[in-house]
């Protein structure tokens, strides 16, 4: 017996020593279960293998968790996709596979405020991070902000190699900022860098004919929407009731009949 323990000790020993920390940690259980369920040593070996596998998607899904910034609860268990068109409920579903990062295909979610445009990609972003994707979400000002201040150090290459890093960089409202020149810049160099090598995705307020509020002037939008449409998959949401009105309309009509009860 006490031969038998060393043996354990020691596989184990080598096990960590290899970075094999998952299989280490269960080797000893499942070796005992083996020997009282007469598993084969490819068993033995497959039950190992396969909790060191599962336990590094866990820790490296984490990690791309904390990294990505995507907003709390905004997944597809918190999303009511059966309210939008079944144009868009089609489009969406496809974008759960994450296949259009393949071919650096773009997504705009195109609508009013309220109608859902940043849950939906958010939703999509927590999708890609469990296929192992990594994805930031950024709100857009925020990312015009931090190009500006690696174009003021000059060090605006390293950062887009470090955004480069990321499968996916998700934009949110792009329509509520007002660029000025150098901030209109950073932006159309962004979309330029990643134009057919990484994808992005983006929410916005403004249909394409009013990106020149952004860009200013009209080549520049109208070279910025190329880089972005050009291969895209756009989500017209544009037709969808705001969620936030809808409630507020429930709630009024729901504070008027309890009125009309109490009188």
């Amino acid at each position: 017996m006490p031969k038998i323990t060393n043996r354990q000790a020691e596989l184990r020993g080598l096990l960590e020593q290899l970075n094999l920390g998952g299989m280490a940690e269960i080797c000893a259980e499942v070796a005992l279960r083996a020997a009282k369920e007469h598993l084969t040593h490819e068993a033995y070996l497959w039950e190992l293998a396969s909790h060191e596998r599962d336990l590094r998607t866990q820790r490296r899904t984490a990690r791309l968790l904390r990294a990505s910034g995507l907003p709390a609860e905004k997944t597809f268990r918190t999303f009511d996709l059966g309210k939008f068109p079944a144009t868009i409920q089609v489009q969406v579903e496809r974008l759960k596979s994450g296949t259009f990062l393949e071919s650096a295909t773009n997504v705009v979610a195109v609508g009013r405020p309220g109608v859902g445009k940043s849950h939906a990609l958010a939703a999509v972003g927590y999708e890609l991070i469990a296929l192992g994707h990594p994805v930031l979400w950024l709100p857009t000002s925020t990312l015009v902000q931090r190009l500006l201040a690696a174009k003021r150090d000059l060090r605006l290459p390293q950062e887009l190699a470090k955004l480069d890093k990321f499968a996916c960089v998700i934009l949110d409202d792009l329509g509520y900022i007002q660029q000025d020149r150098d901030e209109m810049e950073v932006l159309f160099t962004f979309f330029s860098e990643r134009y057919e090598r990484k994808s992005i995705m983006l929410s916005t307020n403004l249909v394409f004919s009013q990106w020149e509020r952004i860009f200013k002037h009209p080549m520049t939008a109208l070279a910025a929407i190329d880089r972005i449409v050009h291969h895209s998959v756009i989500l017209d949401m544009m037709e969808v009731e705001s969620y936030r009105a809808t409630e507020a309309t429930i709630q009024k009509q729901a504070q008027e009949a309890d009125g009309q009860r109490q009188e």
